[in-house]
């Protein structure tokens, strides 16, 4: 059986930008309980995109900068990097280095900057970019977290009920099924399953299991397999929500409605705002379109 392309960068993009709070909570908790929720936050796309076309370092879909305030009234930056690849990155610690100091430079403004790492190799854990020469010395040191490192607490991720238990368990089964796949359908509908066992909201449960769906690519096969079982056991259950496969029949008209309109070069923000699509998304369509025109 072929092995599934595997997509992890936009799924994590996507859950990050829809549970930003819930993000600093399960993976920084000391920073999550210093900051001012009920002033809200704000995602600095713009201020970011800039940083990265300054420093050429590539399109860096992952990348997030949100604006938020402390519970001391100051207002702060978090820069947060999602490494996904498997794996490791060898520049990894200059371009946190890069975007801190630039974001800095630019915009005069404090920035904590936070390292997630999705790859597979134990002994990569980069924290620091360090740098000397004739006694000038750099040291900039960041919070990492390593995705790895959950595995073992399996029982604590199913326990818990904040959203990205739900992607690191995604994640590191995406990882562990990569040459499986009958095995990651298992595990797609065990976890989707989740998604109604732990009492959700109905858009929550949509929207991570769109996330599990994006990322935890089956064959077509096994898809369809997928898709029965799943609609069996919400049919079983009696659920009042919309079905994920009646979900999933309106998430691809949306797609083919924002293809048209990307070939008529409308905006990203404008087909969003119309189709109610994400950026990601839209930005992941693109990336999609551009690589069929060129198999042409």
């Amino acid at each position: 059986m072929t092995e599934p392309h595997d997509e992890f960068d936009s799924p994590w993009k996507e859950i990050l930008e829809a549970y930003f709070q819930d993000f600093m909570q399960f993976f920084f908790p000391q920073i999550h309980d210093d900051i001012d929720w009920s002033r809200g936050y704000d995602f600095l796309d713009q201020e970011l995109q800039q940083v990265v076309r300054d420093a050429e370092l590539g399109k860096r879909l992952t990348d997030k900068l949100i604006k938020v305030w402390k519970l001391s009234g100051e207002e702060t930056w978090v820069l947060a990097h999602i490494e996904i690849q498997s794996q490791e990155d060898r520049n990894f610690s200059d371009r946190m280095f890069v975007y801190y100091y630039r974001l800095r430079d630019r915009y005069n403004q404090k920035v904590a900057s936070l390292a997630i790492l999705g790859d597979e190799r134990e002994t990569w854990r980069p924290q620091a970019f360090h740098d000397s020469l004739w006694g000038c010395r750099v040291l900039f040191e960041f919070p990492m977290i390593k995705l790895l490192d959950y595995a073992p607490h399996w029982a604590e991720l199913e326990a818990t009920r904040n959203p990205f238990a739900i992607a690191v368990m995604a994640h590191l089964k995406t990882k562990e099924t990569r040459n499986d796949a009958e095995a990651r359908k298992e595990w797609k509908f065990r976890l989707t399953r989740r998604l109604y066992e732990q009492g959700y909201e109905r858009q929550d449960i949509l929207n991570l299991f769109r996330f599990l769906d994006w990322m935890m690519e089956l064959p077509e096969g096994l898809k369809q397999v997928f898709r029965a079982e799943l609609k069996q056991f919400e049919q079983e259950r009696k659920m009042r929500y919309v079905t994920s496969i009646e979900q999933i029949g309106r998430e691809e008209e949306r797609q083919a409605i924002a293809l048209n309109m990307l070939k008529d070069n409308l905006s990203l923000e404008q087909i969003a705002r119309l189709t109610g699509l994400t950026i990601a998304q839209l930005q992941q369509l693109q990336i999609e379109q551009e690589q069929m025109d060129s198999a042409h």
